[in-house]
């Protein structure tokens, strides 16, 4: 038996390990593609109406808007984050991200925490401003984003 794994070896291929019965399968990480289109599809599906209130019922115009745009912002960014942290916390997923199978979990692949999800959410806006922030993926062997980085979060693929 020794002497048949010593040419297999010495042929250049090794012998297949089995995945031991017991051992969870860890998903992989969601890929950047999927990412992205699940954010496409949240600023749609989530931004969108929020803006459109915010423009014409609470500000009367993007007129009044672009002379208020602080105080416009904050009743932008005030009701988004709590719609994405309430989703993200309640089920691990947005409506981008159930679209399109991916779910967000800790290191350990489990649910991650609410300050966890508080501290991704303003990372991530923070990470879309600089250039770091949008390119990091690009550069990383396991292509985490800032905001996963420093959230300790991340988005694995259900398939």
């Amino acid at each position: 038996m020794a002497h048949k794994r010593f040419r297999t070896v010495k042929k250049g291929s090794t012998p297949t390990q089995k995945p031991q019965p017991n051992q969870p399968r860890r998903p992989a990480i969601a890929s950047i593609v999927d990412r992205i289109k699940a954010l496409i599809t949240d600023l749609f599906m989530l931004l969108m109406p929020i803006l459109y209130v915010v423009f014409y019922m609470v500000m009367g115009s993007r007129e009044a808007f672009a002379q208020h745009q602080a105080m416009g912002w904050v009743y932008i960014i005030v009701p988004h984050f709590i719609i994405v942290t309430l989703f993200l916390w309640k089920k691990q997923q947005t409506p981008g991200a159930k679209a399109y199978n991916i779910l967000l979990v800790d290191r350990a692949g489990e649910r991650p925490t609410l300050g966890a999800i508080v501290l991704r959410y303003y990372t991530q806006l923070l990470g879309f401003l600089t250039i770091v922030g949008i390119f990091l993926p690009l550069f990383r062997k396991d292509k985490k984003s800032l905001h996963d980085l420093l959230s300790a979060t991340h988005f694995v693929s259900l398939d």
